[in-house]
């Protein structure tokens, strides 16, 4: 399927506008074709960082590096590091930029536990993350947000990898879950019933990996997460798929955070070339909400928590668009 079967061209002209850098950047390749180095998929990318939320953000950025509070990097919700770093990440920053060094490097030495290599959601520029805090959704947002911001061949981020392939469940609801560190720490993450938000963000961070430098256990661990998300055919219960898991999940929102929604799990999937006919329901309901001007409606938002808006809730979506129609395209392909 073509861009225009999905869209009209007026459509992919509102996406191309320059007034969000980002958008424009992101179109120009996935649904325009264009590539780097053209001139002007260079242009556009050279934007996100002088226009628009990107530099608002970096504006507001401390000399050493964090955002807000040093010590509540992930508390301070959604204005502290880690959620900075996973907006910039999303909106396509420049890796080469000082501020996204500092910031990367900051999140590093502060969030991610030396010993396992997952990221806490409490630490310290001493002694890194506390081990008994490491969670998974957490862990998935940082390893795809700091391979996207240029530390993809950094070795504490490729034993951050090692650490989803290692310690990142499945499980459907089990009698006995394992025992032990870090299943035994938080139950809403790691109880009889894996975490949706875990999962989701974990095959996030796998997906990052480049399809050449995935190993034979990145590949399991793909399928394995994969299952489990068609399983619950994207937004349902899986032991009673006339249900849906979370109502909110049908809101298309950007960004997300530690949350998810059936978007970003349609992105993530056919991302990978996951075609399943128990993802059908939710390309169905994701084109059923296209409206009359072929666009796509921001319905779930954190404006007013972030330390930048991003679009207006209720009103056509430049992201929620780009991704709809990047998703539909891919799934007919």
């Amino acid at each position: 399927m073509k861009p225009e079967q999905i869209i009209d061209e007026q459509t992919l002209q509102w996406l191309l506008e320059k007034d969000n850098p980002s958008v424009r950047y992101f179109t120009l390749k996935q649904l325009s074709g264009k590539q780097e180095p053209e001139q002007e998929v260079m242009e556009a990318r050279a934007e996100i960082m002088k226009s628009g939320v990107v530099p608002a953000i970096l504006e507001k950025q401390s000399e050493e590096g964090f955002w807000g509070n040093r010590e509540r990097f992930y508390s301070n919700k959604y204005a502290g590091t880690v959620w900075q770093l996973i907006i910039l990440a999303g909106l396509g920053a420049d890796p080469a930029n000082e501020g996204i060094k500092k910031a990367c490097e900051f999140i590093l030495q502060y969030s991610q536990d030396p010993a396992s290599h997952g990221f806490a959601v409490n630490g310290n520029l001493k002694n890194g993350g506390r081990q008994s805090e490491v969670i998974p959704c957490l862990t998935g947002n940082l390893v795809y947000s700091l391979q996207k911001l240029g530390y993809a061949n950094d070795e504490r981020v490729l034993k951050g990898i090692d650490w989803i392939v290692k310690y990142q469940r499945a499980d459907d609801g089990i009698p006995n879950p394992p025992q032990g560190w870090p299943y035994d720490r938080f139950d809403i993450c790691f109880g009889k019933h894996t975490c949706h938000m875990g999962v989701v963000k974990s095959l996030k961070a796998l997906w990052a990996v480049p399809v050449e430098k995935r190993t034979t256990e990145i590949e399991n661990k793909i399928k394995e997460l994969c299952e489990y998300i068609l399983l619950h055919h994207i937004y349902k219960k899986s032991h009673d798929t006339a249900k849906v898991s979370k109502p909110g999940w049908l809101k298309p929102g950007f960004p997300l955070m530690y949350q998810t929604d059936m978007l970003e799990i349609l992105e993530i999937l056919t991302g990978l070339n996951c075609r399943d006919s128990r993802m059908d329901d939710a390309i169905n309901l994701l084109k059923a909400k296209q409206n009359m001007d072929k666009r796509w409606i921001l319905e779930n938002t954190f404006n007013g928590k972030m330390t930048e808006d991003i679009e207006q809730k209720g009103k056509p979506s430049k992201w929620i668009t780009l991704k709809a129609a990047t998703v539909l395209m891919k799934y007919a392909q």
